[in-house]
């Protein structure tokens, strides 16, 4: 037994320690899952083995984590989820490394800094002629669900107070029934040296509860998306069109939607988990060490008309409240994939922590034990992720980045919050621009599906599976726990450029191989598709 590990802990059932903060439906998983909570007057300081809470950890905290306990923070992440730091770091890796690269931020400005060139910006364009005059959007820095948010296109209704930012509004949103939408993007990262990003594969969409109406920019049900604004409004629980009741979809069913259209789904997921890479480097190299802990971020995410996506801010705890049957479907699933992505990944590390790691490993087995196996169904009825379920032939030759094996897609009308009567969804935008894609109802059903992993060209040019990456201390990534599936490091360059030190340069260069890879197999199918039609 390690020196520093309290007496009797292979004995002891897994321990979780909580405070105020911590969201109820954290507490009611593990409780679920048959830990103990922490009794600070009962238990020795350092016998529990997960501190979840809201607010951020100390410095002090951090180095004083024993080799079985985890952190549900780590140190310096805030640089990324308050808006006027990323906006900074964002411009930054946007100089190094060419804008082109970062154009999937609106303009910003970060106020009071900025205000001078927002000015110029500004009137530069009302002066231009046949410029068209944007709209803008004003946040507080800090601030969180949607307060302090003003929209605005005269400049005279432009009033700030404090640490805010300034950006362009993204006046041509995808909307579902008339009603604007972004998604909420659930990210964990469970290390930075080397970079270590889980994606999850199931998630929400945030809708409006009003229609959108650029002609009336107070209207906060209409523009703004925060569910914590949208359920005080009237419409909430009223059937919407398109939308239904309530104002959340689960991902898949956004995704299912989409593809009822005939939307490529998966280069629309594969562009929006290059943006949290992208995202997450900004500040990768300047975040210190810190053992056993993991941050979970909430990437919000706007898809416009031309289905670009967009990244509108990233979450610090996103927020775990179960105010409805959605919620519930993704939050508490959700809650159970990290508790087994973060036990994995201590299960991985094993090998460098030597006798220290005893304790952790009958935490693992434990673990198992629980659930019977880490594959075990939870107790909650859970939709199979439907962006997984393209058609794809046998010589499709795409770089993924370290995707597993998915089942089918589950039929939309299968999906939680699916309200009878309204599957005939209208895809529709206030304006309609001459670039925007044409969407046709699918009336015909999916090819067979070819499951699809971590692609790699082997030297003769044929697509194969990629034997697992082995990481520096000999074992491979574990490349999924749950719907939590690796999106970095996506092949062993990423993983040799981010294992001493980061080598954003070398990262940069790989994600733009495999983004070209995927350029040039869409150039090709679409060519095949016009030459069948023809």
């Amino acid at each position: 037994m390690a020196e520093d590990e309290p007496s009797g802990a292979l004995s002891k059932p897994l321990v979780f320690r909580v405070d105020e903060t911590t969201p109820g439906v954290v507490q009611s998983v593990l409780l679920e899952r048959g830990r103990n909570q922490f009794d600070e007057q009962e238990q020795n300081v350092e016998d529990w083995n997960l501190y979840w809470r809201t607010s951020s950890f100390r410095m002090s905290e951090h180095s004083s984590v024993k080799p079985w306990q985890q952190l549900n923070h780590r140190p310096g992440t805030t640089k990324l989820t308050r808006k006027d730091s990323l906006a900074k770091h964002l411009k930054h890796m946007g100089r190094m490394y060419g804008t082109s690269l970062y154009q999937f931020t609106p303009p910003t400005f970060v106020m009071p800094a900025d205000y001078t060139r927002f000015v110029a910006e500004y009137f530069q364009e009302r002066q231009t002629a046949g410029a068209k005059h944007s709209y803008w959007i004003c946040k507080p820095a800090e601030s969180s669900r949607g307060r302090g948010i003003l929209i605005f296109r005269d400049f005279k209704d432009f009033i700030f107070d404090d640490a805010y930012i300034v950006q362009k509004y993204i006046s041509n949103p995808l909307l579902i029934g008339g009603y604007k939408s972004d998604l909420r993007i659930y990210v964990c990262v469970t290390g930075f040296k080397p970079l270590t990003i889980y994606v999850y594969q199931e998630g929400l969409v945030r809708f409006a509860t009003e229609k959108f109406d650029l002609g009336n920019l107070q209207d906060d049900y209409a523009h703004l998306t925060n569910s914590s604004i949208n359920k005080s409004g009237v419409s909430y629980g009223k059937i919407k069109e398109g939308v239904g009741h309530g104002c959340k979809w689960t991902l898949s069913r956004f995704f299912s939607y989409l593809r009822s259209w005939d939307v490529d789904d998966l280069l629309l997921w594969q562009k929006i988990q290059r943006v949290v890479i992208l995202t997450i480097l900004a500040i990768a190299p300047s975040v210190p060490f810190a053992a056993n802990c993991f941050e979970l971020f909430g990437f919000d995410i706007l898809i416009d008309e031309n289905l670009k996506p967009w990244l509108l801010e990233v979450n610090y705890s996103p927020a775990l409240t179960l105010d409805c049957s959605t919620d519930v479907l993704v939050k508490r699933k959700l809650i159970h994939d990290i508790i087994d992505l973060i036990y994995l990944h201590g299960l991985r590390n094993e090998g460098r922590e030597g006798s220290k790691a005893t304790h952790g490993n009958s935490n693992i087995h434990a673990t198992k034990r629980d659930r019977g196996g880490l594959d075990a169904h939870d107790c909650l009825p859970y939709e199979s992720l439907s962006f997984t379920g393209r058609t794809y032939n046998e010589d499709d030759s795409v770089v993924e980045a370290a995707v597993s094996l998915c089942p089918e897609a589950a039929p939309a009308s299968q999906l939680e919050g699916e309200v009878s009567g309204q599957e005939d969804f209208h895809l529709s935008t206030r304006e309609t621009p001459q670039s925007k894609p044409k969407l046709r109802r699918r009336h015909t059903p999916h090819k067979t599906r070819m499951p699809y992993g971590s692609l790699v060209q082997s030297h003769s040019g044929k697509t194969k599976t990629s034997p697992p990456v082995l990481s520096d201390h000999g074992s491979a990534p574990d490349t999924r726990a749950g719907n939590f599936v690796l999106v970095f490091p996506f092949n062993e360059a990423t993983l040799g450029a981010s294992r001493n030190g980061l080598n954003v340069k070398r990262i940069i260069r790989e994600l733009q191989k495999l983004m070209n890879k995927r350029h040039s197999q869409v150039v090709r199918n679409k060519t095949r598709t016009s030459n069948m039609d023809f």
